[in-house]
């Protein structure tokens, strides 16, 4: 059986203790309890979340287990000498070393990230390069494994974060069997981006959003204006007024955006060739694809590629 420690510290965030769900609902699989976990805190006993939610902790004694892995914070954790020496004599003892979301500020200054690749929340990733040069920082990944330190973006990415250990150590099956008991996605792949093109046009109606699903749902047809006008329930004029005004965007730009992101999706997650995540995402050709991916991402598919193979 695995022991896994998480580590928590006054003003953690709640929600990284989702990923400890992923351990347990893992134990219920065939052959299990595959794990043990131990919550830790420098101190012990209770430690006071940001959202004012307690959890009983052990003190720091032992450090060895399978995998440490500390959590992360709304801001940036407080790294006090205590927790970086036990992370640092913990590193030395684990398989595996992890961070979420902020929680990375803390691997950094025990030194445990330099000269590898790290990710976390994209709205401190900026911090954490400027902090810590010695590290690659590669702010748009959902998670990063080199070399058995392991980093996560914020919030719900410690569910991906987990779910690929869970895959490492029992398989995809098992990985794929808890994902699913869990009512999430399938783990998402590492090189995903942390942005969503439907978060970042955010429409304001119910007609807007639904012609943007619409779009989204039939990504592999032509989509016409006049197509996107019929799902909103709205004339052709009507519509792309609407639609600029509420997402700053015209309706041809967000669908471009759209077929770049389930394209990127599609490359990442597989194995298909470049004709066919074009023609399954509604791009005339690969040509064309390249060319979007250029405008959205600043590199080709085939970039995008080579980065997804090297965190998988």
């Amino acid at each position: 059986m695995k022991k896994v420690a998480v580590i928590v510290f006054p003003g953690f965030q709640i929600l990284d203790m989702v990923g400890v769900a992923v351990f347990e609902v893992a134990n219920t699989l065939p052959g299990g309890p595959h794990y043990a976990l131990e919550m830790l805190s420098e101190r012990g006993g209770g430690v006071r979340s940001s959202a004012g939610v307690r959890t009983e902790t052990s003190k720091f004694d032992e450090c060895r287990f399978d995998t440490v892995m500390v959590a992360g914070a709304m801001d940036i954790p407080e790294a006090t000498p205590g927790l970086i020496a036990f992370l640092r004599a913990a590193s030395v003892e684990s398989r595996r070393t992890a961070s979420i979301c902020t929680g990375a500020f803390l691997l950094a200054e025990a030194g445990l990230l330099d000269g590898r690749r790290a990710t976390t929340h994209w709205f401190a990733a900026r911090e954490l390069k400027r902090r810590y040069p010695k590290i690659r920082v590669d702010e748009d990944r959902i998670f990063i494994n080199d070399e058995h330190r392991w980093t996560s973006a914020g919030m719900t990415a410690c569910i991906d974060l987990c779910l690929a250990m869970v895959e490492e150590d029992l398989g995809v099956e098992a990985a794929r069997s808890v994902a699913k008991k869990m009512v999430v996605y399938h783990r998402r792949t590492g090189g995903q981006s942390q942005f969503s093109a439907l978060l970042e046009l955010e429409p304001k109606t119910d007609r807007i959003q639904k012609a943007l699903s619409y779009a989204r749902q039939n990504l592999k047809k032509e989509l016409s204006v006049d197509d996107l006008a019929d799902a909103a329930n709205l004339s052709r004029r009507q519509f792309t007024r609407a639609f600029r005004a509420e997402t700053g965007q015209s309706p041809a730009k967000a669908v471009e955006t759209l077929r770049v992101e389930a394209a990127r999706s599609m490359i990442e997650e597989g194995n298909h060739s470049l004709e066919v995540v074009a023609r399954e995402n509604g791009f005339a050709d690969p040509e064309r694809m390249r060319r979007a991916f250029l405008r959205a991402f600043g590199q080709p598919p085939q970039a995008i590629r080579r980065a997804a193979r090297a965190v998988a």
